[in-house]
């Protein structure tokens, strides 16, 4: 039997479509694109919308360069697939700012000197935006006693260095990014 012959039977295999379209509002602006089914935010944010701020670092949601806001949520977006975030709400470290004025937290950064060489910054960033919602809504973290009550979580040194452990910096700037985000909360 020839082998033109065993595959007479088969059926094709039928076309399938790996793009599917997608609304996102980046950055106060709400836009409909199409995506690749394996495009994560990160790609889609680099490559699709030019904001460079968002950094690859890892590539395995382990250094937290990537770091951005979705739905006011902080996300590593190396790891999160754009197809799943339609009609999401997706801020980076470029839209945080209102106009001219920086975003309270990027303000304390510069003032304090909270980066080297700036790769993690952006992340960092949005991370510490991030993680002041997480403890005003009461979310408590590893480093939260359990005796707490209801309500905003205290932040201290302690607590901050926690709850921004999952940003990296190569750097060691770490002091000064406590310190910031510490600024921000006086």
């Amino acid at each position: 039997m020839d082998s033109l012959a065993l595959g007479a039977d088969l059926e094709p295999e039928p076309v399938v479509d790996e793009h599917s379209t997608v609304t996102l509002s980046v950055n106060g602006a709400e836009t409909t694109l199409t995506v690749d089914h394996r495009a994560t935010v990160l790609e889609t944010l680099r490559e699709s919308f030019g904001l460079t701020g968002a950094k690859k670092g890892c590539d395995h949601g382990q250094c937290g360069a990537c770091t951005v806001l979705v739905d006011g949520r902080r996300v590593i977006s190396c790891l999160l697939l754009a197809v799943a975030q339609d009609g999401a709400t997706v801020t980076t470290v470029e839209g945080l700012a209102d106009g001219e004025s920086l975003h309270p937290v990027q303000q304390a950064f510069v003032e304090r000197d909270a980066l080297q060489c700036g790769f993690c910054t952006p992340g960092q960033i949005c991370s510490a935006v991030g993680m002041l919602r997480e403890a005003a809504d009461g979310h408590p973290s590893h480093a939260t006693g359990p005796d707490t009550a209801t309500g905003p979580a205290a932040l201290d040194a302690d607590e901050i260095r926690e709850r921004m452990s999952g940003n990296l910096c190569r750097c060691g700037a770490y002091p000064r990014i406590v310190e910031a985000i510490e600024d921000v909360i006086e």
